[in-house]
């Protein structure tokens, strides 16, 4: 019995946290937005990763300067370059379309995996995966109900940004083999700072003091994000809390029409509910094979 209560803990904790995590992302976001409005974003895409990588520095103190030796170099590059520019991507089409629409399509990555792992590793996809995957692209067509609705060509962009992160979610199983997990963060955050901080030599804009306390908040509120999603996965299994990694959409979609007087639709509502549940069954497939 105790060894069940305390599994029920678990599982109500890692809920809990993923779901804070998603309200984090979701704020993230919504502050790209509003201060995006005033300065490139390109300048949001540097503090985010600036503030990640110096959360990491202590870990690399601890290590020393012999735990950051590899023989993956190529996959590292490869994986931050295609970080970077999702990181991009992502960052323009929050700029530039409703809130809620951003995050959903970038929701398509978990689905995507699968495919370019079938694609490129040659991985066996179950049946069951295949109609998880069809059914959360029905999802997010009845929630951006194009049929009804005037769509940004930026939705595109959006979907390449989900592409491109669930390339790298695929490249860093690549790498696990012989990589740890903290080394592919640190390599990642260093490359992405250093990349993200060369365009902002012509682009840089001075930020007015009031913008400076969201620059830090999106910062921090990204942190935890990670930090929350990584200790809610470590304590309890995916197959039980992971489907809660669908909540930003719902975060987002509130955050949209409280901040930005973006519109809500009962569409969206079953759209977002055909995900969750195409989430499920999704990791549920996953963890069966």
């Amino acid at each position: 019995m105790p060894t069940t209560e305390t599994s029920q803990k678990a599982v109500i904790l890692a809920s809990f946290l993923i779901l804070s995590a998603e309200a984090s992302f979701a704020g993230v976001s919504a502050l790209v937005k509003f201060i995006s409005q005033d300065q490139p974003f390109e300048q949001l895409v540097f503090f985010r990763n600036l503030t990640a990588f110096l959360v990491l520095l202590p870990w690399l103190w601890r290590k020393g300067a012999s735990s950051l030796k590899t023989t993956r170099l190529g996959l590292h590059l490869v994986r931050a370059a295609a970080g970077i520019t999702a990181m991009y991507l992502f960052f323009y089409a929050i700029a530039t379309i409703p809130l809620a629409q951003a995050t959903l399509v970038l929701l398509l990555s978990p689905f995507l995996i699968p495919v370019i792992g079938w694609l490129w590793l040659k991985d066996y996809v179950a049946r069951q995966t295949w109609l998880a995957i069809a059914l959360g692209f029905v999802g997010v067509f009845i929630f951006l109900d194009p049929m009804n609705s005037e769509l940004s060509p930026v939705i595109a962009v959006a979907f390449l940004a989900a592409a491109l992160a669930a390339f790298t979610k695929t490249v860093i199983r690549r790498m696990s083999s012989t990589e740890s997990a903290s080394k592919i963060v640190f390599y990642f955050s260093a490359l992405a700072t250093i990349a993200s901080g060369i365009p902002l030599l012509w682009l840089w804009e001075p930020i007015p003091s009031h913008h400076w306390f969201g620059v830090l908040a999106m910062g921090l509120l990204a942190v935890y994000g990670q930090l929350a999603m990584t200790k809610a996965f470590s304590i309890a299994p995916p197959a039980k809390v992971g489907v809660f990694t669908y909540s930003s959409v719902i975060f987002a979609a509130l955050l949209g029409f409280w901040l930005f007087n973006e519109a809500l639709a009962w569409h969206m509502l079953w759209g977002a509910l055909i995900i969750f549940v195409a989430g499920y069954f999704a990791i549920r497939s996953r963890r069966k094979s």
